[in-house]
């Protein structure tokens, strides 16, 4: 009896080792593991990417060196949490830490009425239409000068010059000759010869006059001023032989001058006659003067690439002096971008073949960023005006642009380097 109750132990005991073998494969085969337990698998066997942060566009699988530059290779670095509102692949996810730090700052932009501010260079001019020669009209020795430096003033009339000139004095003597002559007609005839000769050797009515009355010729003559100015040149001195038609002093009439300001090339679709410049000067503080432009240069110079602009400026008082420099302001209405957006030039990535800004990705979690290609209209002072790219009402990034882009590049998404 003992023999048979032992044999009935014996066997339940088996039947409760296979009942508890099979409850443990049940659950080895049919268990599902938690979503939370994938995903921390999956991610365990996720590959790891390099890149270089001179060449993002270089991605391998393992470290070493760049295969262009020879730099360390950088483990590529998942951007922001994973966000995954945001659905546009080439937007690039920051923390709102990393905002901070970058000092990333936006703004939404509208169409705006452009302004050109041009900042103009010039100085004094002599208006040439007020400048003369005074030349000799014959060829001698300079006796005497009655002016002696150049800034001089002369009135018109004003003796300037005594010359010696022997032809002057064979002329004047065939003048007193010609007097001589018995038979009216002929003595008419030469008389008139000799007083038109010494016309075109700039004598006076009264120095002809003169020597009608005494009947005596001089090698002398005194050159006088034809207009009244500032003695600008001063081109001999006390002793010189001249030959007729040289000059010997520029004067300048300063009652009006030009000023004359260079404008770089691609400033001038923004000038035109009649606009208004508003100017100062070093020499002038606490001054601020206003003239309009009445003349462009239609000629680029080759070497400066800048065009003459020219405003005319009374000057009855002598504020303005020839070389004075002078700083001028123009402030241009762009009437033709008017209904074009403007842009902060700290928004716009320039690679000098084309021109990029960062959006921001509206309904996401944590701040994203995609970039934009735009083409650029005219520059302002402080911005661009934007020909096609963005629309109003659009966000983009005007701070911290660089930082966003050196995230894509290093995240091997499209940047301003990687296309």
């Amino acid at each position: 009896m003992k023999n048979i109750s032992f044999l009935k132990s014996k066997n339940w005991f088996r039947y409760i080792i296979i009942l508890v073998a099979g409850l443990f494969l049940g659950w080895l085969f049919f268990h599902t593991p938690n979503n939370s337990q994938v995903k921390q698998e999956v991610k365990s066997v996720k590959k790891q990417w390099w890149t270089c942060s001179m060449h993002p566009q270089i991605r391998l699988d393992h470290s070493g060196k760049c295969p262009i530059c020879g730099m360390d290779l950088v483990p590529v670095k998942e951007d922001g949490s994973g966000d995954s509102t945001a659905t546009d692949p080439n937007s690039i996810s920051l923390s709102d830490e990393a905002v901070a730090l970058a000092n990333i700052q936006t703004t939404y932009v509208g169409m705006k009425r452009p302004y050109k501010n041009l900042r103009l260079f010039g100085k004094v001019q002599p208006d040439e239409r007020l400048q003369q020669s005074q030349a000799a009209y014959v060829g001698g020795r300079i006796e005497r000068l009655f002016v002696n430096a150049a800034g001089d003033r002369v009135s018109k009339g004003q003796p300037l010059a005594v010359i010696y000139s022997p032809e002057l004095y064979t002329a004047e003597q065939e003048l007193v000759e010609a007097l001589k002559f018995k038979e009216p007609e002929q003595r008419l005839y030469l008389v008139s010869a000799a007083k038109e000769k010494l016309r075109l050797w700039n004598l006076t009515s009264g120095q002809i006059a003169t020597i009608l009355r005494t009947k005596k010729a001089s090698p002398l003559v005194v050159l006088k001023a034809n207009t009244s100015g500032t003695v600008m040149a001063k081109l001999v001195n006390q002793g010189d032989y001249v030959s007729q038609g040289a000059v010997l002093f520029q004067v300048a009439n300063l009652s009006q001058v030009w000023i004359g300001f260079q404008a770089y090339e691609e400033d001038l679709p923004f000038l035109k006659k009649g606009q208004t410049i508003a100017f100062t000067s070093q020499a002038i503080p606490g001054r601020t003067f206003y003239g309009r432009i009445s003349f462009i240069d239609p000629v680029v110079n080759a070497t400066t690439r800048t065009a003459n602009v020219r405003v005319v400026m009374s000057n009855s008082g002598g504020l303005f002096k020839p070389e004075m420099f002078v700083t001028g302001n123009v402030s241009a209405v762009l009437n033709q971008y008017k209904n074009k957006i403007v842009v902060p030039q700290s928004a716009v990535l320039w690679t000098g073949q084309r021109s990029v800004v960062y959006l921001k990705v509206q309904g996401t979690k944590e701040p994203a960023f995609v970039m934009r290609e735009v083409e650029l209209g005219p520059s302002l002072s402080s911005a661009y005006v934007i020909l096609s790219g963005l629309k109003e009402g659009d966000e983009i990034v005007t701070n911290g642009a660089f930082a966003i882009d050196a995230s894509a590049q290093l995240a091997g998404k499209k940047s301003m380097i990687n296309q």
